[in-house]
């Protein structure tokens, strides 16, 4: 998702309470459109985030963006995860525990949790995410687990504090922090590291983010041959960051990746909203074309994008939920 995206879906919203917002975020009136559902998700997660200012509040609010895991939709469940991983607020660890471990989450679902455990930097968790990381008959939560495990130890080693890392343009909390400066690595440098499948998964994430904080065309292009991957995972997190990024180059490979009809939906998923947060012109009758898409993932997917696509190509300031 580009920079504007959580700033596109987070506008204030004038005469809303945190009821209110709930009853959009889990579309209790059964007519609230999946973008103002977002909407609502993402004023949430701002109530979340100030839990040292108003506990009562943020800790109301974790549990209301919590309700919306009985939800149908795969794409917002997977979002409401992600999004308690981004507060910064440990309320909302062992609800992503009790989803990790809910066999009945789809996949996606699950992923993000585990990554979102890793987000919050929850020692507390590492536990289930070795069992989960050892165990797990899917390949896509191992994985996740593995890096949310890394990053939960990184975090802790203190290396957070001695790595001399480039000041991030994007306000996420990512899977694994971006390789240090103090190596003067090379874009074809970078680009090995990040296909090297012998390398640890945590290690190629790493070149993969400071891959994204280099974000010039070369280092757009390095990027686009992980496409070619073989972990759905790791595809899935290199059209995040060209949505974050925001670089147009990548125009005709995430298009070519949200066509693969055989590609895993949670990779497709990420193209469309990366081509939505990119916006050039040439996007709108791609993302059309999967408004009708056969996976309901990529379907919601496409409705998200168009909504962001509007919204990067408009002056329009202000969005209230209804």
């Amino acid at each position: 998702m580009s920079t504007n995206f959580e700033k596109h879906f987070e506008e204030n919203v004038d005469n809303c309470s945190l009821e209110q917002l709930r009853d959009i975020l889990i579309n209790k009136s059964g007519n609230s459109k999946l973008a103002n559902r977002f909407r609502a998700l993402f004023n949430l997660k701002g109530i979340a985030e100030e839990f040292e200012k108003s506990p009562e509040e943020a800790l109301k609010a974790t549990k209301y963006i919590s309700e919306c895991f009985g939800d149908s939709s795969e794409l917002l469940k997977h979002e409401v995860a992600y999004v308690l991983g981004q507060t910064k607020n440990m309320a909302g660890a062992p609800i992503l525990r009790d989803v990790l471990a809910d066999n009945d989450q789809q996949c996606m679902v699950r992923h993000e949790a585990a990554e979102a455990l890793g987000a919050l930097g929850d020692v507390d968790s590492l536990p289930i995410l070795e069992t989960y990381f050892k165990e797990d008959p899917l390949l896509e939560i191992r994985q996740t687990c593995e890096l949310a495990i890394g990053r939960i130890k990184w975090q802790h080693s203190g290396l957070a504090d001695k790595e001399n890392l480039q000041e991030s343009l994007y306000s996420s909390i990512d899977p694994a922090p971006p390789l240090t400066k103090d190596t003067d690595y090379k874009i074809g440098e970078l680009k090995q590291i990040l296909l090297d499948q012998e390398k640890p998964l945590f290690e190629r994430y790493r070149a993969m983010f400071r891959l994204r904080d280099i974000g010039n065309d070369e280092a757009c292009l390095a990027l686009a041959a992980g496409f070619d991957d073989p972990s759905a995972l790791f595809k899935h997190e290199v059209a995040y960051v060209f949505g974050q990024i925001g670089n147009s180059v990548v125009v005709p490979h995430l298009v070519e990746v949200l066509g693969r009809e055989n590609e895993a939906p949670m990779v497709r998923h990420e193209a469309a909203e990366a081509l939505g947060s990119i916006a050039t012109y040439d996007v709108l009758p791609v993302l059309k074309d999967h408004l009708t898409d056969k996976d309901d993932v990529v379907r919601e997917s496409a409705i998200v994008a168009l909504d962001m696509y509007e919204y990067e190509n408009s002056n329009e300031l202000e969005y209230a939920p209804a």
